[in-house]
């Protein structure tokens, strides 16, 4: 084996073959201290980066800050829909609360004149399951949604997203409170093509 190859890494061979998200309404504290976030994000943000042009940022929602944001995005859901039922409104009313810690990634992409933007969508899409993967090795659980208010502009206003960003998800983090089983995956006789030998 030549000094420069990559070792065989048999404990990230494990995880990913165990790899699972975790609902999170089935979250609870604690969460990740603020040097364990600022951890999370540094491993996060070792991304794919066409240009190195970091077309993502992070805003962190913790503490109590998550519960008057749920409620004013309930407020917007309840005036969209006034007839909404007594459950849903408390849906509504937890959307930030359900983990201890929720981070959005933004998408900054942008037209540029050498960088396809859709590379740099992409680009923060790695973000997210970076981000998912590093709660993860730090011994929190994760899971990465968007819900409507990922792409409602009267929300971006709430969450702190500028003009032309866009929301590539929530990943919300905390200690589960169980351990899910596995869930179906594709064959890959299904979606795996070899083009050569």
């Amino acid at each position: 084996m030549h000094e420069e190859d990559m070792p065989v890494n048999a404990a990230l061979k494990s995880y990913l073959e165990t790899r699972r998200s975790i609902p999170a309404f089935q979250m609870s504290e604690p969460g990740p201290s603020r040097g364990e976030i600022e951890e999370i994000l540094a491993l996060a943000s070792r991304v794919p980066d066409h240009g190195k042009l970091a077309p993502w940022r992070f805003i962190v929602y913790a503490g109590d800050v998550r519960e008057r944001m749920s409620l004013e995005l309930a407020g917007i859901a309840m005036a969209r829909k006034p007839d909404m039922a007594d459950d849903m409104i408390a849906v509504e009313k937890s959307r930030l609360t359900r983990a201890p810690v929720v981070i959005a990634v933004v998408s900054r992409a942008a037209p540029h004149v050498k960088i396809p933007e859709w590379e740099q969508v992409m680009s923060a899409g790695a973000v997210c399951l970076n981000l998912v993967m590093a709660a993860n090795a730090l011994g929190y659980a994760s899971n990465w949604l968007t819900e409507w208010f990922a792409f409602d502009e009267d929300a971006y206003g709430v969450l702190g997203i500028a003009d032309g960003e866009k929301v590539a998800g929530f990943i919300h983090i905390g200690t589960p409170k169980m351990h899910p089983g596995e869930r179906p995956r594709p064959a890959l006789a299904d979606i795996v093509t070899f083009a050569g030998e």
